[in-house]
């Protein structure tokens, strides 16, 4: 198991394209950018310290790098926020953030954002839109559907996507998935270097 553990993060690292500088470059109207906003989605909510993702759930790394981040939200979630950042990068990324933002706005944010990395292999890296296999798992998640519909076409919901998808780009962001803890930007080879990061983050 923890060899498992090992080699997806080690994955999850080779394949993502993490940015130089974690400094925060100065936005278009002259303030630096947000590591989170007031709307990032938030796995868990803890109050010792903050842990951001910037990813696309298209990206491959970063569903390696889910069980591992499964694993980690359940041993520290109690005491560390788990923020969420979107990157689209992919054909469908875009509509699979719609499709965990609109799970968002019934708080299913965390379920749809499982349900997405769990199913990857069967609708990433399709030409064609899966827009609608996301509206399956809406349905398989029991949301209600007029709702869901509704807040996929919901202006509000692409701006959130792209002003995140910015705020990464002011960042220094570069690829996904990338990881920030307390404001700093971690660079990571194993398993034990990320939990090493989360027991110094919490026990300051």
């Amino acid at each position: 198991m923890v060899v498992a553990v090992i080699v997806a993060l080690t994955a999850a690292v080779v394949l993502s394209r993490p940015g130089d500088s974690a400094s925060p470059t100065s936005s278009g109207d002259g303030a630096p950018a947000p590591l989170v906003r007031q709307d990032s989605p938030r796995l868990t909510s803890g109050k010792d310290a903050v842990f951001v993702e910037f990813l696309d759930f298209e990206c491959e790394a970063c569903g390696a790098a889910h069980p591992v981040l499964e694993d980690l939200r359940e041993q520290y979630g109690d005491r560390v926020s788990f923020v969420v950042r979107h990157m689209p990068l992919h054909n469908n990324s875009m509509n699979a953030a719609l499709a965990a933002e609109a799970a968002a706005e019934q708080g299913e944010f965390e379920a749809m954002h499982d349900k997405l990395f769990q199913t990857q292999a069967e609708w990433s890296h399709q030409e064609a839109s899966q827009m609608e296999t996301f509206v399956g798992y809406a349905k398989e998640l029991g949301l209600d559907m007029r709702q869901f519909r509704a807040d996929l076409e919901d202006p509000a919901l692409t701006e959130r996507i792209e002003q995140s998808k910015q705020d990464a780009l002011d960042l220094g962001v570069t690829g996904t998935p990338t990881f920030f803890l307390d404001g700093e930007k971690l660079e990571l080879t194993t398993v034990a270097d990320l939990e090493a990061a989360l027991d110094a983050a919490v026990d300051d």
